[in-house]
């Protein structure tokens, strides 16, 4: 059995215990699941399992109310869909001191290049803010940059 095992192994490294053990199978190996489980983990054949990606931690601040316009910003996402299930995202960018709409872009997918661009027309137009709120969210995290 240990060699069997070991010969797949060394074929299909990245195999995990279920694969192998199908695969013992079809070759007409008849040793039950365990048996062979038991070996595997005897042998260190476990894969490693990959953790979850962290996200890098930030230090949260208080809120604070903003005491005039274009002191904090708030950026986020919706979704919905139309009558006949068509979906659509729009982006959301609204002054925190008035919670006035400083722009609501609206389309099917939304790329990192097109918010950079939302974003340069709304700075040109209103000047830069202070600061931007936004959550965690994927749509933040793109490796994009101005031009």
């Amino acid at each position: 059995m240990i060699d069997a095992l070991l010969a797949l192994v060394e074929r299909h490294p990245k195999w995990g215990m279920p694969k192998l053990f199908k695969r013992l199978r079809h070759q007409g190996k008849v040793w039950n699941k365990k048996r062979v489980e038991r070996v595997y983990n005897m042998l260190k054949l476990n894969l490693r399992r990959k953790g979850k990606r962290l996200v890098p931690t930030r230090t949260s601040k208080p809120l604070s109310a903003p005491s005039k316009h274009n002191d904090s910003w708030s950026m986020d996402f919706m979704s919905d869909a139309l009558n006949y299930g068509h979906r659509f995202r729009t982006l959301n960018v609204l002054d925190d001191y008035n919670r006035q709409a400083i722009a609501i872009e609206a389309d099917i997918s939304l790329t990192a290049e097109r918010v950079i661009r939302v974003l340069e027309r709304v700075i040109a137009w209103r000047g830069k803010p202070k600061q931007i709120r936004v959550d965690n969210g994927p749509e933040f995290t793109s490796s994009a940059q101005e031009n």
